[in-house]
Order: C-alpha cells, then sequence, then structure tokens
C-alpha cells in the first residue's frame, strides 16, 4: 500500500459511512425545518442552528430509520422549534436523560407529523 495513504479498516469505512448518511439526513432535515418555518427562519441564530442540527442528528443516530423519514420538519412552529431548543441545551449540559430527551424531542416531532 502507498506510504503516504493511510490503511483504513472496515471500521473506519463504516464510520465514515454512517457520518455521512447522518450529516445528509440533518441536511435534509434542517432544510425541511427551514421552509416551513418561512419567515421565522430568520429568527434563529447560528448558535441555533447548531443546536438543531446537532440534537437531529443525535435524534437520526437514535431513531429507527422508518420512523425517522416518518418525521415531518416542516410541520413544526417556532414554539416547538423553541421548546427542541431548550432540550438540546439542557442534553450538551447535562447528558444523564438522553434516551428521555430523545424520545421527548421525537415526540414533539411526531405530534406535528400525524
Amino acid at each position: 500500500m502507498d506510504a503516504n495513504r493511510p490503511e483504513l479498516n472496515d471500521e473506519d469505512i463504516g464510520l465514515r459511512a454512517f457520518q455521512v448518511r447522518k450529516a445528509k439526513a440533518v441536511e435534509r432535515a434542517m432544510e425541511r425545518l427551514r421552509q416551513g418555518l418561512k419567515h421565522h427562519w430568520a429568527m434563529l441564530t447560528n448558535t441555533d442552528l447548531d443546536d438543531l442540527s446537532w440534537i437531529f442528528g443525535e435524534l437520526w443516530a437514535f431513531e429507527k430509520r422508518a420512523d425517522w423519514e416518518d418525521l415531518h420538519f416542516s410541520a413544526l412552529t417556532p414554539e416547538d422549534v423553541r421548546a427542541i431548543l431548550a432540550m438540546a441545551r439542557q442534553l450538551r449540559e447535562s447528558p444523564h436523560n438522553t434516551v428521555e430527551t430523545l424520545e421527548r424531542v421525537g415526540d414533539v416531532i411526531r405530534a406535528r407529523s400525524a
């Protein structure tokens, strides 16, 4: 093998593929959210957008793929987004109730997806 190229094993390749799929799913979710919020999108700060991207990525990793596909991010209201941001920030500060928090975030989105 070329001495200048790092050796990759199946685990490295799998992890990178997971990260790429997660990033694409988060990007689609954020775009759908932007479309749904319309002019309210402009009220979100860069920190808000970073926190939303992070929690959506965590949610993507947590949810079953079929359940993720059923989430309608475009139906979220500004109030829903504020609630999700509060949960995201709480989870970042204190990651003790990760599963419970991700379930609650999913529940907020599912409530608008019905």
